[in-house]
């Protein structure tokens, strides 16, 4: 099984972005502008992620590009509104991929603190993702208003996203929760050592 920091995920990320390059220089050829902004526009959010992001394994670089990928295919070829589950696919991944990418960024600051409560840990990072997918849903009905494409085909539309939405943050936090688990059991037998050199320091005090 591989390992969630094999270089080839980097590898494999690079490569994603190599194709964004290639299809922004494709769409600028045909005089399509706005799909080449939206190219470029998601080329650069990957570029920056991969470029400057070290505290997630490089299996996050892979995944944040597929996600750039999707995104940037569904604005600049309006593959949102065609026939298919485009949408939804784009909807469930896109909010999958940033509530794994954060949850596992918060795994120190939150690891003492949820470790026994579990259930809070899940509702916590899935909350996270729901309210970002709505925020997504605010930011397409804004997008209506400024470019030439109708991005929100109704309330059917808008309330299938936020279910799809909230299936990827779900999913998501249930993963991180395998993972704050995973994480524990690797720092048990130093937090194990901690425990002697704790209670000499306290065991004075204890005594007065």
């Amino acid at each position: 099984m591989r390992s969630t920091n094999w270089k080839g995920y980097r590898t494999a990320a690079w490569f994603g972005q190599a194709l964004l390059a290639v299809a922004i220089v494709v769409v600028l050829f045909k005089g399509q502008w706005f799909a080449a902004g939206s190219l470029a526009g998601f080329l650069l959010i990957s570029y920056l992620f991969v470029a400057f992001e070290r505290k997630l394994p490089t299996l996050f670089d892979l995944i944040v590009v597929i996600a750039a990928l999707i995104n940037a295919g569904g604005w600049a070829w309006d593959l949102y509104n065609k026939p298919g589950p485009y949408d939804e696919i784009a909807h469930f991944y896109t909010i999958f991929a940033i509530t794994l990418a954060v949850g596992f960024m918060l795994y120190d600051e939150l690891m003492e603190s949820f470790y026994t409560h579990r259930v809070l840990f899940v509702i916590t990072i899935a909350s996270l993702g729901i309210a970002l997918g709505a925020l997504w849903e605010v930011t397409e009905w804004v997008a209506d208003f400024f470019t030439p494409k109708q991005i929100v085909s109704g309330l059917f539309d808008t309330i299938t996203d936020i279910m799809l939405d909230s299936l990827g943050a779900i999913i998501a936090a249930l993963i991180n929760l395998w993972g704050l688990h995973e994480r524990s059991l690797a720092n048990a037998p130093s937090r194990q050592q901690s425990k002697p050199a704790k209670a000499r320091i306290e065991k004075p005090s204890a005594t007065r």
